[in-house]
């Protein structure tokens, strides 16, 4: 089944997920496929054409997906709890990869935020489908400081400031923000640390993130290094916050085919 040609909604069980490949002209490397993993209120247009850049810029094919209670895709059917990363990453998107891709595809994860979680989770339980991965303002731990960053956004969403989520997720908006909210602020997730869950990662890996991230310090990064003991080059950058790609699309572009280039394509 190749994902580049028939319409993109995947139906798993009671569920459906919405997709969006990104085919690129010609391509050496037909083997290799990179999967994009959005933030935690994210959908497929929200990257803007970061996704599409990238792909073509290191010449791979590409998919952008919906989790379930995005965009187009399904509604939220549980409550979420402590575990929620972990399900998408350990349930979620192994059957979605599966039911598009052939065994013999590897994949490259670039996750923002949640999506870098759910990479990192992905990765270490699934080493032999993984080429390489990328997170942005990946999460491993729930530090004071992603609590407290959470609060403004809570305020700007009751004032009606964060109206354009609407247009992304329609009706499952309200559910699906304080699905994140509330989880997060929660008392079962004050000591979430997924740093045992990443420790048998293989694949070359990039992490990024903002030196300006509201939701993170310096302490992700260096939990990262410490936890995966192969290949990993960690990155504080300066001037900008948790959207890195879409701050400064062209730089984080650069480093990220430069990675590719260097540390999966030549090897």
């Amino acid at each position: 089944m190749n994902p580049f040609f028939f319409m993109p909604i995947l139906r798993l069980d009671t569920i459906h997920l919405n997709f969006e490949p990104i085919p690129v002209p010609k391509t050496d490397r037909d083997d290799l496929v990179v999967v994009f993993l959005h933030e935690a209120l994210g959908s497929i247009p929200q990257w803007r054409n970061f996704p599409t850049t990238l792909c073509k810029s290191i010449g791979l094919n590409g998919i952008v997906y919906e989790r379930q209670g995005h965009g187009e895709s399904s509604p939220l059917s549980v409550i979420r709890d402590e575990r929620y990363l972990h399900q998408y990453a350990l349930s979620e998107l192994p059957q979605f990869i599966e039911a598009l891709l052939p065994p013999e595809k590897k994949i490259i994860l670039v996750g923002h935020s949640d999506g870098g979680s759910i990479a990192l989770l992905y990765a270490n339980a699934f080493p032999k489908r993984i080429a390489g991965l990328i997170t942005m303002a990946a999460h491993v731990i729930n530090e004071p400081e992603t609590i407290a960053g959470i609060g403004p956004a809570v305020s700007a969403y009751n004032e009606g400031k964060l109206y354009k989520l609407k247009n992304y997720h329609g009706e499952k908006t309200d559910y699906l923000f304080k699905a994140w909210s509330e989880t997060w602020q929660s008392t079962a997730f004050r000591n979430w640390n997924i740093s045992g869950d990443i420790q048998e990662i293989l694949a070359p890996t990039l992490i990024l993130q903002g030196q300006l991230d509201q939701y993170g310090t310096q302490r992700q990064l260096d939990i990262i290094q410490s936890s995966i003991k192969n290949s990993c080059t960690c990155e504080m950058i300066p001037g900008l916050g948790h959207h890195p790609h879409l701050e400064d699309l062209k730089g984080i572009t650069e480093k990220i085919v430069r990675f590719i280039n260097e540390q999966i394509l030549l090897k």
